[in-house]
């Protein structure tokens, strides 16, 4: 599994090509790693084959949702945060989306500005709390 902590690593998981090109343009301006996959299979392949730091998913896949794809990131030992996209993104897809473990919700259509400041926060939030994790286990082999 490849691991690069410097750039920060997001998968879109949408069946939308525009979608997956809009979050393209979005995350243009930062040198992260950008992967789409279109499908459920696909993405949980591409979640065994690489790691990564945050998801993006379509609320509605082909063979799966959302939901779907948060029980693929439960499994693995670092999971990724999950933002949720969706055309009907409102207050009960929220409250569902942070209660099962999804970091946050995107609304659509994308509006770059709460993309981007979206994606930010969860790259540092995510990066913070990982080497936290990393420094508390070095506290405590050396104690």
């Amino acid at each position: 599994m490849r691991t690069d902590f410097s750039v920060c690593s997001v998968l879109v998981v949408s069946p939308d090509e525009g979608d997956r090109h809009t979050l393209d343009q979005c995350l243009s301006d930062v040198q992260w790693t950008v992967r789409n996959e279109s499908t459920l299979p696909g993405a949980a392949r591409c979640l065994q084959d690489t790691r990564f730091h945050l998801v993006i998913s379509e609320t509605d896949l082909p063979a799966g949702t959302w939901k779907d794809v948060l029980a693929e990131i439960q499994r693995l030992p670092k999971p990724p945060f999950l933002i949720v996209a969706s055309r009907f993104a409102d207050e009960r897809l929220g409250a569902e989306a942070l209660n099962l473990g999804a970091y946050d919700v995107l609304s659509k259509p994308f509006v770059n500005a709460e993309v981007a400041r979206t994606l930010k926060m969860a790259w540092l939030h995510w990066k913070y709390q990982h080497e936290l994790s990393k420094s508390l286990q070095t506290r405590q082999a050396s104690a």
